[in-house]
């Protein structure tokens, strides 16, 4: 049984979608202040976190920060209407997805267990190898999905399931074009739809991160209008 972390001041929304996600068979905490969320996850993480950025003592988007100074596990943002800046500075702190308010719940669980679905499946070393499971080797680049794990010149970088997928689809075959629609349909679930933003905001994440192992990485390459593609160094 997976568990579930709910954080948000809203105590309407806290007991709704937990009453849901109970009936869904997850176990699920909830939290209506950041600082309340950390000082729990400080002594046991949950397997995924849904956050409401703006809350008291400590929003979400610092909460989100010292989380990722320690995990990778799965963070879905949920955000108002209007807030498109904050969804795009979320993705790029390292959340792996955004949920507008007002929002359908079946939309938000299945985000979820999409999610769930991804981190388990990088994480089983029972997995047979296949093309999404072989370790990748591509010049400067490491990656083995079984264990989630990725180096640059033999520093390890932390990236998310999302940033991980959407990096090792790329990586799979160096010089060919991955358009932004084609992108979409590996990082996200069919029944999940996003706009281009999200995934150039997860693509601008994942470059910072491989920019702190290299100020030089500039093996992904933007083709405007197009998509992007790896090229190997």
């Amino acid at each position: 049984m997976s568990r579930i972390a709910l954080v948000d001041d809203d105590r309407n929304i806290l007991t709704s979608v937990a009453m849901t996600l109970e009936a869904e068979g997850f176990e699920v905490e909830t939290y209506n202040d950041g600082q309340s969320a950390l000082d729990a996850f400080n002594r046991r993480l949950p397997d995924m976190a849904v956050l409401d950025i703006k809350m008291p003592r400590m929003d979400g988007m610092d909460l989100l920060q010292r989380l990722r100074q320690k995990s990778s596990m799965p963070v879905i943002f949920l955000t108002s209407k209007d807030d498109e800046i904050d969804e795009v500075l979320g993705l790029r702190m390292g959340a792996d997805d955004y949920v507008k308010k007002p929002f359908s719940q079946r939309l938000l669980v299945e985000r979820i267990r999409a999610l769930l679905r991804r981190q388990e499946a990088l994480a089983d070393d029972t997995v047979a190898v296949t093309e999404e499971t072989k370790v990748i080797e591509r010049g400067n680049l490491r990656m083995d999905p079984l264990r989630h794990s990725v180096s640059w010149k033999g520093n390890d970088v932390s990236l998310t399931v999302t940033e991980f997928l959407l990096l090792q689809t790329l990586a799979q075959r160096p010089g060919f074009v991955k358009s932004r629609d084609q992108l979409m349909d590996v990082a996200y679930d069919d029944q999940v739809y996003v706009d281009d933003r999200t995934i150039d905001s997860h693509i601008k994440r994942l470059r910072k991160k491989m920019r702190m192992a290299d100020s030089e990485f500039s093996a992904i390459e933007t083709l405007y209008g197009i998509g992007y593609r790896y090229n190997e160094e």
